[in-house]
């Protein structure tokens, strides 16, 4: 058995035993089929917050006479969609299929929220690229199908780098020096922004600097946020913020998103799926931007990572229609007309193996437009697959996202050092996953 395999034997007997130790009290009871009517589609439900993610359901519905899916839309992530997810299963009127990100697929597994979609499933595992399906694995069983993963690169305005005689930085002291040049360019300008509202992407950023959060031991978490890889990471930044070399600023705010569309803000460091939300945030910019591959912290290295690791689709306990739900999401991940539009409007990098089969990422003359005539999606299927893929999401990590933000936030609005905030942020990983019932390693 590979070193791989192993690691996620030992994360799915953790995430199984956790299951058991911490199954909440009154979880509703599990449903029977409903029968549909005589002629008529079986309903199910589909929560998401993918934007234009109705285009690739509509195809769906189109292409089925079934089977009937209704988009509910919601909020992403642990900011109101997951509670709202949880709160129906206890109350036994979910959704039949949701939209979760591979970090919460573990969290919702401890609260006994997933249906075991393996019967409906287990013969589609080789249309996916392994690792990815792998995130919905758990004990042998299938709790989730995968939709795209984040792979990490820089998108970033290459006039500008050109005007002042940049070349791309290919190493993180290349980039170093390059923020200083463009600090000096102009009063307002910086080479990005340290984006301390994002624990995936500083996460991201851990991961690429070889850091591995949180490793299955025996029948324990061994847990190491703060380690040296991560502080390297963190003086790094560190750095950058007390020069002045970077604006501390969240992402996605009315700030950042006009700093991306006056050229304040040079470079943004994210998934794949930020194309989508770079041409609509700075549609007026286009042609001025490109798209290159992490900095590297040694040079000649290809080393990559992702955004919270990507996103899959999973059908919630007491679906009244689990089969329906489950060939629902796996044919909008691995239809090929489907994952065309997944791509098209942002989802992230396609889970399916047969990319070439993508169309929209043959042809995509918006987006190649957009990037001077640039292909970009030669530079994120070479960011995947540098993607450490032993990366395990443990339990709780909600918890993580938001110790982690917390800290950090509070870290640069004290003055003091991010590698504090990180030290902060495993005391209380440690403390959440023990107080859990969770074993953590010593």
């Amino acid at each position: 058995m590979s070193i791989s395999a192993r690691r996620r034997t030992r994360v799915a007997a953790l995430a199984i035993g956790a299951v058991a130790a911490i199954a909440l009290a009154g979880c509703a009871a599990g449903t029977s089929p409903e029968e549909p009517s005589d002629g008529e589609p079986v309903e199910i439900t589909f929560q998401s917050w993918v934007p234009n993610i109705d285009r690739a359901v509509d195809a769906f519905n189109d292409a089925h006479d079934d089977i009937h899916v209704t988009l509910e839309t919601i909020t992403a992530g642990p900011d109101g969609g997951y509670a709202t997810m949880l709160s129906a299963v206890q109350a036994g009127n979910p959704a039949d299929v949701v939209q979760l990100g591979y970090d919460a697929i573990p969290d919702f597994l401890i609260n006994d929220a997933l249906e075991d979609i393996t019967p409906y499933v287990a013969d589609s595992e080789d249309l996916f690229v392994p690792w990815q399906w792998q995130t919905g694995v758990f004990g042998d069983k299938v709790y989730s199908i995968p939709q795209a993963s984040g792979p990490l690169g820089q998108f970033y305005r290459a006039d500008i780098f050109e005007e002042l005689g940049i070349e791309y930085p290919e190493t993180w002291d290349e980039f170093y020096e390059a923020a200083k040049v463009v600090r000096a360019s102009d009063p307002d300008r910086y080479i990005t922004a340290f984006a301390f509202n994002q624990a995936p992407w500083m996460i991201g950023l851990a991961q690429q600097g070889g850091a591995n959060w949180f490793v299955a031991e025996d029948d324990a978490w061994s847990v190491s946020i703060d380690g040296d890889e991560t502080a390297k990471v963190a003086e790094f930044w560190q750095k950058l913020i007390d020069e002045d070399l970077v604006k501390v600023e969240a992402d996605f705010s009315s700030e950042w998103n006009a700093d991306l569309q006056n050229g304040d803000i040079l470079s943004w460091i994210s998934g794949s799926w930020a194309d989508a939300i770079l041409r609509g945030t700075a549609p007026e910019t286009s042609g001025s931007w490109a798209v290159g591959e992490l900095p590297q912290w040694n040079a000649g290295e290809n080393v990559s990572a992702t955004w919270a690791g990507g996103s899959a689709n999973a059908v919630l306990k007491g679906s009244k229609n689990p089969e329906a739900a489950a060939e629902f999401a796996v044919w909008l991940n691995s239809n090929t007309d489907s994952v065309s539009i997944l791509t098209e409007i942002g989802a992230g990098w396609p889970s399916i193996v047969d990319t070439a089969a993508i169309a929209s990422l043959q042809d995509a003359p918006e987006v190649f437009e957009f990037y001077g005539g640039q292909d970009i999606w030669d530079v994120f299927a070479e960011s995947d697959k540098a993607v450490d893929t032993s990366w395990a999401w443990p339990p709780l990590s909600s918890t993580l996202f938001a110790s982690l933000t917390d800290n950090v936030k509070a870290a640069v609005d004290g003055g003091t050092p991010l590698v504090d905030a990180y030290a902060e942020t495993q005391a209380d990983m440690v403390a959440a996953l023990t107080e859990r019932g969770i074993s953590v390693a010593d």
